[in-house]
């Protein structure tokens, strides 16, 4: 039975160990420990996201991956939760970090139940991933080998369990590195070709916040100069577009490239050198996923009504699809994420439970 009172105390001893991106190393630890006194067989990969297995009676049954991953953001360090009637929230000074330990607590909670009561369950494996929210690093350099598992039930969603992600975009960052000449900024500022200037001139050229209903853009970054007095000999631009429509990422693309050419242009003795990568790809559920039809039976018969939802972020989800995996992104009670004003529903996180402890065993 889940329990609601050990789900929170779990939760909050999770926040309490510091993980920013690439720091995931305590929780690792953590977890590994929980998670072999349930019975699981515990590797970490390469890379060193952790994975666990679980298997039930029936050798020959395929298993069901659970997911969330081990990082959070920043400000992230010294959370301090605490319980103000049905919400989780921290002091203020951080983030709460329930993005994404909401989700691995109410996984570790339906594993402990089904553990407790000792009834029968699906084989299950687990994958708890590093530095999700640096790019999906983590689950782009999960050995997949290791798993066995042709469907996966992500938490890592905002809003209650029964909020779905019905689609997400292809996610595209972009770096612009603008070389001029430097120069004394009182002596010979005419002998300079500032960076600065001509970064600013191609930005105002570029495309701002939301585009449409599927589409947005941002520069996020600007890294250049030296000292005051000095003319700025380089700069760097970082930035980022997301649409789920293939369309219109050719179309920015090509407003990119001209923006480019023009400045080019303006200062023929500068340099800009562009560079695009794509940090993952767009998905959007059909009627026939496997994974969502189980997650929408398993809602239904605990009295939850789906709720389909686009989002422009990305998840694990989105590197589970594009390796041939079913997977399926739900919520887990998380409000405001990566602000200090995030905050966890108690009652979403026990519904959360609820449904991993369903899922696996076989109440779909």
């Amino acid at each position: 039975m889940i329990n609601r009172d050990r789900l929170v105390k779990t939760f909050t001893e999770l926040v309490r160990i510091d993980s920013p991106s690439g720091e995931e190393e305590a929780v690792a630890q953590d977890l590994t420990r929980r998670l072999e006194d349930l019975g699981f067989s515990v590797q970490r990969d390469a890379y060193g996201n952790l994975i666990a297995k679980k298997k039930d009676e029936d050798e020959g049954a395929e298993p069901l991956l659970l997911s969330a991953h081990m990082d959070t953001v920043e400000p992230g360090r010294g959370v301090q939760p605490k319980v103000v009637g049905d919400r989780i929230e921290s002091d203020g000074t951080t983030i709460l970090g329930g993005d994404c330990k909401c989700g691995v607590a109410a996984i570790m909670e339906a594993l402990e139940s089904a553990h407790e009561d000792g009834v029968a369950h699906k084989s299950i494996e687990v994958a708890f991933t590093r530095e999700e929210e640096i790019g999906l690093v983590g689950a782009r350099n999960l050995d997949f080998s290791m798993l066995d598992a042709k469907e996966a039930i992500v938490f890592d969603g905002e809003g209650p369990v029964s909020q779905i992600t019905s689609s997400s975009p292809t996610y595209i960052g972009f770096d612009i590195e603008v070389t001029g000449r430097s120069a004394h900024a009182g002596v010979e500022p005419e002998k300079g070709l500032s960076a600065i200037r001509i970064a600013a001139e191609l930005i105002t050229r570029l495309p701002q916040g939301r585009l449409d209903d599927e589409t947005t853009f941002n520069v996020g970054t600007i890294e250049g100069g030296s000292v005051r007095n000095t003319v700025a000999e380089t700069t760097i631009i970082h930035g980022e577009f997301r649409s789920r429509n293939i369309e219109t990422l050719d179309d920015i693309r090509v407003q990119i490239s001209e923006a480019l050419d023009d400045v080019r242009q303006m200062f023929p003795e500068a340099k800009l050198d562009d560079h695009l990568h794509t940090e993952f790809e767009t998905y959007t559920l059909d009627d026939d996923d496997a994974a969502t039809a189980r997650v929408t039976g398993a809602l239904r018969g605990l009295g939850l009504e789906p709720d389909f939802r686009p989002s422009g972020g990305g998840t694990d989800g989105n590197v589970f699809r594009l390796r041939g995996m079913s997977a399926v992104v739900v919520g887990m009670a998380d409000h405001g994420m990566h602000t200090v004003r995030e905050y966890v529903v108690i009652p979403e996180l026990v519904d959360t439970a609820h449904l991993c402890e369903a899922l696996i065993r076989g109440q779909d």
